[in-house]
């Protein structure tokens, strides 16, 4: 797989790379970000061996992030597909500066337009829901950006997905812009959305772009057991470890997978990251994960994931050693008893 080996976005005709460049650690503002020139050099890299897929936030390192971007895409801009999210605050102490209502929504995208200095965003997220704002409000405003020129495709982030349902489908029957992309945390360790929101967007057309696809370094190997520590007692911290650790990623089973991920790299003289991502891009839902990186290494150690060939032994593996435990009605349904209850003891061959 190259990075120049373009993929469709979900329902869209978009042409987007494999792997997407996010700049989530774009600046030094939260305190463990890259300065100015080492997200150049990244940057560079990545449109350099033909990636053309970036993702940001209005909210990101405090609008430091789309403002790096800004400058660095001005000479290539038209090669690239820009993609940016709204619903974070943006002023805390102002209830209006967050949330996915008109309001905020039309506000934070003409600040991210200001940022990225340009005239356009190709792919807007919704960032989370924020539980207030009706779906219709939403999906109206949406469409009316979409309309006007200053949006083109959309996208939606860290939401059930019966909610992501009831839009799509508010959008198919009202003609509004429907969603094609859906980002969500999807790696080794958080594996819980294949139980309704990776099968929810392949049945409803959205293309799956998993952020965080290395647990947050814990799939890296950064982290040992004595590292482990209870996400209740995380407190809010400035380090990367203390993000982690408030996530609920630095766990013994965390610990366990990623010596698996360990064992296959040292098998196939891969590193554990290039493993931990080749395995997200082998499930057919999978667009384009999202790369995060500080440093050049890491970027051109990640960029090497696409390299790596994982067998079918592999795949098994891995997928043994972080398999979700089943939930309902799945969990019900899906027994042997229930399975002749409905078939009869027929043998019915299930629609792709």
């Amino acid at each position: 797989m190259k990075l120049d080996e373009y993929r469709l976005l979900g329902r869209s005709g978009v042409r987007v790379s494999p792997l997407s460049l996010g700049t989530m650690t774009f600046g030094s503002d939260w305190g463990w970000g890259a300065d100015a020139a080492e997200a150049r050099r990244i940057f560079d890299l990545y449109v350099d061996r033909g990636g053309n897929f970036i993702d940001t936030a209005v909210n990101y390192t405090n609008g430091e992030a789309e403002r790096l971007l800004g400058t660095f895409i001005a000479g290539t801009r038209e090669t690239i597909v820009l993609a940016t999210k709204f619903t974070m605050s943006r002023a805390p102490g102002n209830p209006n500066a967050g949330g996915n209502h008109r309001l905020n929504l039309v506000r934070s995208v003409e600040q991210s337009l200001r940022q990225l200095g340009t005239d356009r965003i190709d792919l807007l997220y919704l960032h989370a829901w924020d539980g207030t704002t009706r779906p219709d409000e939403v999906m109206r405003a949406l469409d009316d950006l979409v309309r006007s020129g200053k949006v083109l495709y959309l996208g939606i982030c860290n939401t059930s997905a019966w909610r992501i349902a009831q839009m799509q489908t508010l959008a198919d029957l009202r003609g509004w812009s429907a969603f094609a992309a859906l980002q969500i945390e999807y790696s080794l360790v958080e594996r819980t959305v294949e139980h309704e929101l990776m099968p929810m967007a392949a049945a409803l057309g959205l293309g799956v772009l998993p952020w965080s696809p290395l647990g947050g370094g814990v799939l890296a190997g950064k982290y040992s057991r004595a590292d482990v520590a209870d996400s209740r007692d995380a407190a809010v911290s400035d380090s990367r470890r203390g993000v982690i650790a408030a996530s609920g990623h630095l766990t013994e089973r965390a610990i366990d997978i990623a010596q698996a991920v360990g064992a296959i790299a040292a098998e196939l003289g891969a590193t554990p990251s290039q493993v931990a991502l080749a395995w997200t891009l082998a499930h057919p839902a999978v667009v384009s994960p999202v790369m995060g990186a500080r440093t050049l290494a890491q970027a051109q150690e990640n960029l090497s994931a696409l390299d790596v060939a994982l067998s079918a032994a592999h795949l098994e593996r891995l997928d043994r050693a972080s398999a979700p435990a089943p939930v309902f009605p799945a969990r019900f349904v899906d027994r042997p008893l229930v399975q002749q209850l409905i078939f009869g003891g027929a043998r019915v061959t299930r629609a792709a």
